[in-house]
């Protein structure tokens, strides 16, 4: 076998590869005589086939294996000898592969940049740090007793309003035409219900639905005329015009549990107190995800601007079109950013392509701090990251298990976020990292 080196250009490499016609067809005799030993065809006896038929039934795909073992071998020898890590699977493109003569091909291949170390102890980030306030703790446990409030009778006669409940049966309907010409069609599926309590003015319904309960009384049936979101899951109902037959049969109110030991001791607590400390805990924890989000981006923005290193264009392309993918799917949804909304397609994919590349070049970055410095995920960690994972699925898990088991690159997405955080963590370490006190609202800015 021999290989050339045709071109080096920036990460490109282009070799050709020859493998001589004696070589290829030794190989594939070899093969064919193997298979000859096993074979049974009618007429002849096991193991006496004559080397004519089984080179005529089976040559064209025996040749066909030997040309993928070269193809690999090939590709193995040019990553070994010239001990470069490519960046894609190299492409292969045959130039001759007639028979008797030699085959030849072509291997295209990207590889990783070199990528300097970042020099981490001149990073500096700033790390900010917030604590609930009395006032939003307090906020946050009536927001719970809100949400476990019960529904109570309205024993007064009085009309529906925002806030309230109200007990109804509904049927809806689509309209066709306009004015006079309006007609109303039969009920379609999934548009009735019957002792539905419905939010008045609250959200989860068609846009228009619970305002227009806004006034009702028990005993009351009104005809509502709302539309469908053109976004709306059911394609058979986006955008379309409907009627709605509402009938009140009870009007309730949310009543909140006072915020007592007796509240916390329903939710499975000793005391208010330790109800109150369970609630801090929980705030101090999303703040504390807040903050770690922060400094790793600002990390990553510092990192950015010290890499200075070419990425391989196939890599970007790739994370292009994922990314092209998503904003497409956008466009047509109607649910464009508004910064992107008035921009051009072309300043779009040059905009994106740029994100692409950024993203690609930090992720090499990350993968050679890890690699350099030596940096795992224990498989204990991994294992806890499937069983996370499978308990997403209730009454699925031993499948959900099952499939990461047999697929390495489902493992593989689980352990890149775990590694990242890592190799985070390891350059948190050498940066210098200023420790402030920001206000929740500071915070949770953008």
């Amino acid at each position: 076998m021999q290989v050339n080196e045709l071109s080096a250009e920036g990460l490109k490499r282009a070799y050709s590869v020859t493998v001589p016609a004696a070589d290829m067809g030794a190989a594939r005799d070899k093969r064919l005589g193997a298979l000859a030993k096993d074979l049974r065809i009618p007429g002849f006896r096991p193991g006496k086939v004559p080397m004519s038929v089984v080179k005529g039934r089976y040559g064209t795909a025996v040749m066909g294996e030997v040309l993928e073992e070269r193809v690999q071998e090939a590709t193995r020898q040019i990553v070994t000898d010239r001990g470069i890590r490519p960046a894609l699977q190299p492409k292969v493109e045959v130039v001759n592969f007639a028979d008797g003569a030699d085959l030849e091909f072509r291997i295209d291949v990207e590889v990783l940049p070199e990528i300097p170390m970042p020099d981490f102890s001149g990073i500096e980030v700033e790390r900010p740090r917030a604590e609930p306030s009395d006032e939003e703790i307090q906020k946050a446990l009536e927001g719970i007793a809100a949400r476990n409030a019960k529904l109570e009778d309205v024993t007064e006669d009085r009309p529906a309003a925002t806030g309230d409940v109200v007990v109804a049966d509904f049927t809806g309907r689509l309209v066709e035409g306009e004015g006079d010409d309006r007609t109303v069609g039969e009920p379609f599926p999934g548009g009735s219900a019957k002792d539905m309590p419905i939010d008045v003015g609250g959200a989860g319904f068609i846009p228009g639905f619970t305002e227009g309960l806004e006034g009702i009384r028990v005993g009351e049936t009104r005809h509502l005329r709302v539309s469908f979101p053109e976004g709306y899951g059911n394609a058979e109902l986006a955008g379309k015009p409907a009627e709605f037959e509402v009938t009140a049969k009870a009007l309730k109110v949310r009543a909140a549990a006072p915020v007592d030991d007796e509240f916390a001791k329903s939710l499975g607590l000793e005391s208010v107190e330790k109800l109150r400390e369970e609630v801090k805990v929980s705030i101090q924890r999303e703040y504390d995800g807040l903050a770690r989000l922060k400094v790793k981006r600002a990390l990553l923005d510092r990192l950015s601007e010290q890499a200075d290193f070419a990425v391989p264009e196939g890599m970007v392309g790739a994370e292009f079109d994922q990314i092209w993918q998503r904003v497409e799917a956008d466009m047509k949804a109607g649910r464009l950013d508004a910064d992107d909304a008035g921009k051009d397609e072309e300043t779009l994919k040059a905009e994106y392509r740029r994100i692409a590349e950024r993203r690609i070049r930090l992720g090499l970055l990350l993968s050679e701090i890890g690699r350099t410095n030596n940096i795992q995920v224990p498989q204990d960690e991994i294992a806890q990251a499937m069983r996370n994972e499978a308990s997403r699925y209730p009454g699925q898990e031993r499948q959900v298990l099952e499939f990461f088991q047999k697929n390495p690159q489902a493992i593989e997405n689980l352990r890149a976020p775990l590694f990242e955080e890592k190799v985070v963590d390891f350059m948190l370490e050498l940066a210098k990292v200023t420790d402030t006190t920001v206000s929740p609202a500071d915070l949770q800015a953008a």
